[in-house]
Formats: C-alpha cells, structure tokens, sequence
C-alpha cells in the first residue's frame, strides 16, 4: 500500500488525509505539533461559513464560497451554528461598491439577499450606512468540527501523531523522508508522497524558499472576542467593502468575534525564513487593539459601545500576494521540485477544501 505524510492537523490537513485515505487508498499518517488537532487558524478565526457575500471584487472567489457552502453545511451540519440572523451593511461613505453591485453580484451567483426591515436598520446609524442587507450565512463551532473529524481519522485508520514536530523534509526519486521529534526524541516517516498543510508554515520545508517569497504574505492578526449587548446577540454583522468591520458569533466561546480590516492585522511581512510566523507570534506582545476596533465600529454600529471586552486570540494569517488587489482567497496546490513528492497546500476559507479536493482528483499521485 502507498503512504502518504500530512504534515499539519488543521481542518485542511484531516481532510486531506481523510481524502487519500478513502478515495485514493493510502495508508496516512498525520503529524501535528499541537496535543490535539485543529488547535490554529481552524480555531482562531471569524468561524464564518462563507456563502460569497464577503468577495464583491472577486468574483470567482465569490462563485466558488457560493458553490461549496452548501457541502460544507451538510457535511458538517453538526457544526454548523445557525441560530442568529446575518447582516451585510454598506458604508455610506468609504465603500467599494454600492447597493446596485451588491445586488449584482448576489443575483450572479444565486445568493439569497433581502433589504433588512425598518427595525435592524435601526440599529445603524444613517450617517454611516446607506444599505442593510439580510444574507444566509452561518457560523461554525470549531471544537465540535474537530471531534467529528478526529471520528473520522479514527474509522478511516488514519495514524495520528499528536505534539509531534517536523524538522526536515528530504525527496528522493522514489519516496520522501519526513524526520519529526515527539519529546526530543527523533524518528523518519519514509512515504510515497508528503503533503505541507501547515498553512503560515509553508515555506519552512520548501526546496526553494525564494519561490515562496515572492507568492506568500503574512499578517499577525487579532480577533477580539466581545460579549455583544443583548440587542446584537442575535445577530452577525458585516460593514462592506473597506477599512471596516465584521462581528458576528464565534461559538466555541459563546461569545461574538469582533474583527477589524485596519486594526486586525498588527504586522505584515512577506514569507522569509528567517522571520518565522511561529517566531513572530511567540514574540508579540500581544497589546490589544480592541478599543481602536470598537471606537471605529461603534460609528457604523453605536449599540457595540455596550459590548464587554472578554479576550483576543491571535494568529499567523497568510495569503497569496496576487490578491493584493481585489481580496480574493484562491487556492494555492504545488509540487515541490526536485522530484514533485511533496505537495504544499494553501487555502484562504475553510469552504476551499472542496475547490483543494477538485484540484487533487486531477493529480496522478502514483507517480
């Protein structure tokens, strides 16, 4: 039997390994460095199942979350987190786009969109909003998604190493060689193929680190998380398209996250091996911005003056630098050379597993 190396616990890599082990028949081993799996960018996010809405310049980013939420929400239903009513509003001034694109786009890709009654647009204030748009777009609860695919790693016979590290990848013309430690004590996986699923840690075991230089940025990001007034609690917000907001539930807290497109990212720096994304998050202070993400938001939003600071998480966010300009969250799927045995893996939305596993029907991974 043909094996296969997921380097990276997080959602992308079960997946993947659920992937090759089911419908490729590969004996799989998953290496994660935490003691339990999705414990990184799976958990620390805006924990949005994303339905298109969020992507009006991109439109093909756009189509793609339109197509794969519903997999994703019946796949994962058990996750899903459905109980509160989610609300796109446009700023007044600022914007990118106006009523008339938002509406053209939601009508491009099928995406229910219905104007918000006299009651929610009274919760904004008309000097900052000009529309409010009631959409259909759920929440995921992170630590239920990651018992239910632990399940699944388990009935598939998936070998899942726990607080295991890897320090090197090596290919060869015929297999990979995957050296990790667990408690300093150091072993080698030989495989077939070796997949790098460890999203800000990609260019830690590439061939060519400069490649991944010129393709890879990343942001040092904080999400705050707020326990909302009782007249937001039954509802997600999103202020569209510029240096505004989002808030909306984040249900393995109970709370709401509140993020900010100006305040969120706290650095940004291109891939460099040197700069580590684990280095820099080790290293931040960690000062959070929360108040700066409130004062801005309470513009747009004036019952968010009443929320409750709770705590923030941060994390590495990493994307693809040809999106600098129309915040699209393609896919990235690569071989890395030499011998094409490693495949390292990117995508920007927990719904991009779907457009990865599309991409990975189309590979010969026999050769």
């Amino acid at each position: 039997m043909r094996k296969a190396v997921v380097i990276g616990g997080g959602f992308y890599g079960c997946s993947i390994a659920l992937y090759l082990a089911k419908q490729r028949g590969f004996a799989v081993t998953v290496l994660e460095t935490a003691p339990q799996i999705m414990q990184r960018a799976s958990l620390v996010n805006q924990a949005r199942v994303h339905n298109g809405y969020h992507y009006p310049r991109s439109l093909t980013t756009a189509a793609r979350s339109r197509a794969n939420y519903p997999l994703f929400v019946e796949a994962y239903a058990e996750s899903v987190v459905r109980d509160f009513t989610k609300l796109y509003a446009l700023a007044r001034i600022g914007s990118k786009i106006n009523a008339k694109q938002m509406e053209s786009l939601c009508r491009s890709i099928d995406a229910p969109l219905v104007r918000a009654p006299r009651e929610i647009r009274a919760l904004f204030s008309p000097n900052t909003v000009s529309d409010v748009y009631i959409v259909e777009e759920y929440a995921f609860n992170s630590a239920i998604l990651a018992r239910k695919i632990e399940a699944e790693l388990l009935a598939a016979g998936i070998d899942l190493r726990l607080a295991t590290e890897v320090v090197a990848v090596e290919q060869g013309p015929s297999n990979v060689q995957v050296t990790a430690r667990r408690e300093s004590e150091p072993f080698v996986f030989d495989a077939d193929l070796a997949f790098n699923c460890t999203y800000c840690n990609l260019g830690q075991f590439t061939s060519k680190p400069t490649e991944m230089a010129q393709v890879l940025r990343h942001e040092l990001t904080e999400i705050a998380l707020i326990e909302p007034p009782d007249e937001l609690k039954a509802f997600g917000v999103t202020v569209m398209d510029g240096p505004f907001f989002s808030c909306m539930p984040f249900p393995t807290a109970g709370l709401h996250s509140l993020t900010h497109v100006r305040y969120t990212p706290h650095a940004t720096w291109d891939e460099d091996r040197e700069l580590t994304p684990d280095r820099i998050l080790r290293e931040n202070g960690r000062q959070t911005r929360v108040d700066w993400m409130l004062r801005d938001a309470q513009r747009f939003l004036p019952a968010l003056e009443r929320s409750r600071y709770v705590r923030s998480l941060y994390e590495v966010k990493t994307v693809l630098k040809i999106n600098d300009g129309n915040d699209g969250r393609p896919i990235m799927l690569a071989r890395s050379p030499p011998y094409g045995r490693m495949f390292s893996v990117l995508g920007g939305k927990i719904d991009n597993i779907y457009d990865i596993i599309e991409r990975l029907n189309g590979e010969d991974l026999a050769a």
